[in-house]
């Protein structure tokens, strides 16, 4: 099993971490705001610790469960205490509309990480083509990227503890195209499919 922790203690840190403990891994949660760091590592329970921000997280995998626009920053804030750890960006940096991403150069959020992130740390982008109520409820594919194999292998047993199958989509720049891929979802839910409770998956043919 995997030793994670969840920087962030929203919806999105809330529901994996409640799948992570349920899937036998070790977990940490940071936030800004300590007490809801600790609400949140009791509400997970199975032994769920609360670390203190900004400092070396006991997880071999880091996950920052923030919105887009702060997730370099937190990277930035945290510094060499990230170093040697596998970075797991899940953000969807989505404009106001929901129509379009924030970012209109050709990069990603997890790109960006990968610019500022220490020495010896992976980036792997992973979760953001799921919507929330879907990891809780459903049994969905996950999309994942990331230039170091090594790093990919390590999130991936982390996806299969949670009962869900990974699916490595290549490099990190292919992060770009999951995070257009996180829009896709959101024009189907507006239009086509007019509900949150689906996810993009892939069908293998024999």
């Amino acid at each position: 099993m995997s030793s994670i922790t969840l920087i962030g203690t929203g919806n999105m840190a809330r529901t994996i971490g409640t799948l992570a403990v349920a899937g036998g891994n070790t977990v940490e949660v940071m936030g800004r705001d300590q007490s809801k760091a600790d609400d949140l590592a009791k509400a997970l329970g199975s032994g769920a610790k609360a670390g203190k921000w900004g400092a070396v997280p006991a997880g071999d995998v880091v996950i920052t469960a923030l919105l887009y626009n702060g997730v370099v920053p937190v990277v930035v804030e945290y510094g060499d205490a990230l170093a040697g750890k596998v970075i797991v960006d899940i953000s969807n940096p989505f404009n106001a509309t929901f129509d379009g991403l924030a970012h209109s150069e050709e990069t990603s959020i997890a790109q960006e990480v990968a610019k500022v992130a220490p020495a010896g740390a992976s980036v792997v982008k992973a979760f953001n083509t799921v919507f929330r109520n879907v990891l809780e409820q459903g049994r969905p594919d996950v999309f994942i990227a990331g230039d170091d194999a090594q790093a990919k292998a390590r999130v991936s047993t982390f996806i299969e503890s949670l009962g869900l199958r990974p699916l490595d989509s290549g490099g990190l720049t292919m992060a770009r195209w999951l995070e257009g891929a996180g829009l896709l979802t959101m024009g189907l839910a507006s239009n086509g499919v007019g509900n949150f409770n689906f996810s993009l998956g892939v069908s293998v043919l024999s």
